[in-house]
């Protein structure tokens, strides 16, 4: 059995960044798969599930009323090794294309004060398993990485 293409990756050189992870065709559309990637794996701690969680309403919501952006995101959540997330959009794009929506996200979630949007019992199936004050520490020092990007932070090694 072939492994598939994310597997493949050297997670031994992996920095946080904004990766591009894949290319997918259906029909004439073009679906870009991002890797979010917030810690180095194996060697950062994972991220906790609270804050993972709370990420993920606060990042979804934004993103997915974002007045550009809006009509071709996707899909946004958490990788399962807990290292980062997965941003899938409409449209063929690069890292740098998207670094300013996703700088927009992190200041939306650092600034995001009241109720989790979602966090209900109504409104999610877990609801009370998430932490703000946590998500905000994570994605304070993840914006600090997307303020100087450089290329190696937006290319998979070996690229």
């Amino acid at each position: 059995m072939k492994d598939i293409a994310s597997f493949t990756i050297d997670h031994t050189k992996l920095l946080p960044g904004v990766y591009v992870s894949r290319k997918d065709s259906i029909g004439s559309e073009t679906l870009t798969t991002f890797d979010l990637r917030f810690t180095r794996p194996n060697i950062e701690p994972a991220l906790e599930n609270a804050p993972i969680h709370a990420i993920e309403h606060l990042g979804a919501t934004f993103l997915r009323n974002d007045s550009k952006w809006a009509d071709k995101i996707i899909y946004f959540g958490p990788m399962g090794c807990r290292t980062g997330f997965y941003l899938i959009l409409a449209g063929n794009y690069e890292s740098k294309d998207i670094i300013e929506l996703l700088k927009k996200m992190c200041d939306f979630i650092n600034d995001f004060k009241g109720p989790i949007p979602g966090a209900t019992a109504k409104g999610c199936g877990n609801y009370q398993d998430m932490n703000l004050e946590t998500a905000q520490f994570h994605i304070k020092h993840w914006k600090d990485m997307l303020d100087t990007i450089d290329d190696k932070h937006m290319g998979y090694p070996g690229e």
